[in-house]
């Protein structure tokens, strides 16, 4: 078994001065805590992984494809491998938990 506690995760990613951490890979998917502060762009480009969103805190909208809906607290989204998507118009410091399936190369 491995456990994690979401204020670690969240320290762990701060002090590493990025908008990502990786915390569980294995052979079939990988795991990371995704972060954007309010106001803030989404760099991300499309995937070769399919992957789950799922909003742990903050508030914001997302576009998959050509599709836009708005995420909140217990929110959650599937992006299929290789379709543009981006969070935007992040009014609320965005925390999301990600599974990428198989793991993000």
């Amino acid at each position: 078994m491995k456990d994690f506690r979401l204020d670690e995760l969240e320290a762990e990613r701060a002090a590493n001065d990025g908008a990502y951490l990786q915390f569980l890979r294995e052979r079939t998917m990988s795991a990371g805590l995704y972060a954007l502060d309010a106001g803030a762009h989404d760099p991300q480009s499309p995937h070769a992984q399919d992957e789950i969103y799922f909003v742990v805190s903050g508030r914001a909208s997302i576009t998959v494809g050509l599709e836009t809906t708005q995420v909140a607290r217990g929110s959650v989204v599937y992006v299929p491998a290789g379709v543009a998507h981006k969070f935007h118009h992040i009014t609320e410091d965005l925390r999301v938990l990600v599974v990428f399936s198989p793991p993000e190369s």
